[in-house]
């Protein structure tokens, strides 16, 4: 059945002499499917693998310790087929999500300015339109690739000893808590640059009065984004500050910091802005906001 409908895709486009069209959505497709399963197997599999090289050779003996024992006795056996089962798995399945980003991929590729500034930002209008879409896919896929390494790299750490939460001191031995550290930082670090994007998108937001900034966007919410953005790479710095101290309490107050910070600065502050600035006076503080809207749409 699916063979079929790729056929009659073919026939189609034959017919109307735009196969060259065809084969480049489906050669992207593959190229996506190969290049982001690869990539995400590699790193995720690669901190697994670093995790299990740098297991304690010796493992204080606890309760928790004896139960995981039995884990550990009947995965050995096993090890290599659970790996490449799992390269094979991670493969699939981010290639396949990979995959449905070919017409973006393709925008991105083969972007060309418009020759128009937009009046927030100075930047060409193409880069709302081919390009941002694409940076924030590969934001959101380094991301979430790089959580699933940390949840693998953590799970494998607890496996074989590196983790332990039933010791009074000393739960991470160093390579845990270095790996761990360093993807954490990486993470948030990410997050810091989402927040910075986040700025631009705004600038393709549907609104009930408009599409793109609006007052409140301007003055609420892009100087949050812009501080929620310092205030991850700070806490990313806290992050990498642990692989030299053998302390979370630093890098734990300040995701606590940049959790809290996202609710005030992001949530709260442009909520009441909107409430005590704008509504009483909406449209004499939304006139120049509108008339961009209406200069573009005119464009």
């Amino acid at each position: 059945t699916a063979l079929s409908g790729f056929y009659a895709d073919w026939l189609w486009f034959k017919s109307v002499d735009f196969t060259s069209t065809w084969s480049t959505i489906l050669g992207t497709k593959i190229f996506l499917f190969v290049v982001t399963g690869l990539l995400t197997a590699s790193i995720v599999l690669t901190n697994v693998l670093i995790a299990y090289k740098r297991r304690p050779l010796y493992v204080p003996m606890t309760i928790e310790a004896d139960n995981l024992e039995r884990y550990r006795s009947q995965v050995e056996p096993i090890r290599r087929s659970l790996f490449i089962g799992g390269f094979i798995a991670l493969f699939y399945f981010a290639g396949t999500s990979g995959s449905t980003l070919w017409s973006s991929w393709l925008l991105f590729k083969n972007s060309t300015d418009f020759g128009v500034k937009d009046p927030q930002f100075g930047l060409d209008i193409s880069f709302f339109a081919f390009r941002l879409p694409m940076w924030q896919a590969i934001i959101g896929w380094a991301i979430s690739t790089l959580v699933l390494a940390t949840l693998a790299s953590a799970f494998i750490h607890y496996m074989y000893g590196g983790i332990r939460t039933q010791v009074q001191t000393d739960r991470t031995t160093v390579a845990a808590r270095v790996q761990i550290s360093v993807l954490l930082g990486l993470i948030v670090l990410l997050k810091a640059v989402a927040y910075w994007f986040d700025r631009y998108a705004l600038a393709l937001k549907e609104s009930k009065l408009i599409t793109g900034l609006t007052y409140t966007d301007v003055n609420a919410t892009l100087p949050a984004k812009a501080i929620l953005s310092a205030i991850a790479v700070v806490c990313a710095l806290l992050f990498f500050a642990n692989i030299i101290r053998r302390s979370w309490i630093l890098p734990a107050a300040g995701t606590a910091l940049l959790v809290v910070s996202s609710v005030l600065i992001a949530g709260i502050y442009p909520g009441a802005i909107q409430q005590f600035q704008v509504k009483p006076s909406e449209s004499s503080k939304e006139a120049p906001f509108i008339q961009r809207n209406i200069d573009a749409t005119r464009a």
